[in-house]
């Protein structure tokens, strides 16, 4: 069963990636390496990576700030009633047509205002454990990235739906496939494993 958790809307997209619009009253969902996906159409569906949540400033935000004693009111009509920018940059991860799911990247990018969900646990369990980890190499080749920190957040966010779904041995194999593609990367090794170990996951 598809969620149907939408989290806003695409601003722009390129061949490996993504930005999303959304309002502040939307960002209690989305999180740092979670998994959503873009449905388009004919069965044809795009999935990805958070990898960035950024919020800009404008200039009441900016007159804001030097005042003192911002009320409460002032503070929600800001974040609620006024459109403040936010953009949340997404990796791309993959595809899914005719119900079949692919590691590689998209055959071509989602349009401007196509909706973004965030994957339901089933739907992670579904996407994450189709084929051999084929989805890591795009998020390992990411510039500008805090690998580590978005492995790991990912990797935690992944293996509890696993272990909801009953396969808890999914953290374990995926964390040996990191280990194997970053044997030639000792520092990138290095800082997943030391992300790893600040995270809830308790084998890997």
């Amino acid at each position: 069963m598809m969620s149907a958790i939408e989290i806003g809307r695409l601003l722009r997209a390129g061949t490996t990636g993504c930005v999303i619009g959304c309002r502040v009253s939307q960002l209690d969902t989305p999180s740092f390496g979670g998994l959503v996906r873009i449905p388009l159409q004919s069965g044809y569906q795009v999935y990805g990576l958070i990898h960035d949540i950024h919020i800009d400033d404008d200039g009441l935000v900016r007159q804001l700030v030097t005042s003192e004693n911002i009320s409460q009111d002032v503070l929600l009509d800001n974040r609620v009633n006024r459109n403040v920018p936010v953009e949340i940059s997404v990796i791309f991860c993959g595809f899914e047509q005719d119900d079949r799911i692919s590691h590689l990247l998209p055959p071509r990018p989602p349009l401007s205002l196509d909706a973004i969900y965030v994957c339901s646990p089933e739907e992670i369990v579904r996407f994450t454990g189709a084929g051999q980890f084929g989805y890591f190499r795009h998020i390992l080749r990411a510039d500008d990235v805090p690998l580590g920190e978005l492995l790991a957040a990912h990797l935690e966010q992944a293996s509890r739906a696993h272990a909801g779904a009953g396969h808890a041995a999914w953290v374990r194999d995926a964390t040996q496939e990191l280990i194997t593609l970053l044997r030639d990367d000792y520092p990138s090794l290095v800082g997943v494993l030391s992300a790893l170990r600040d995270t809830t996951i308790t084998e890997f």
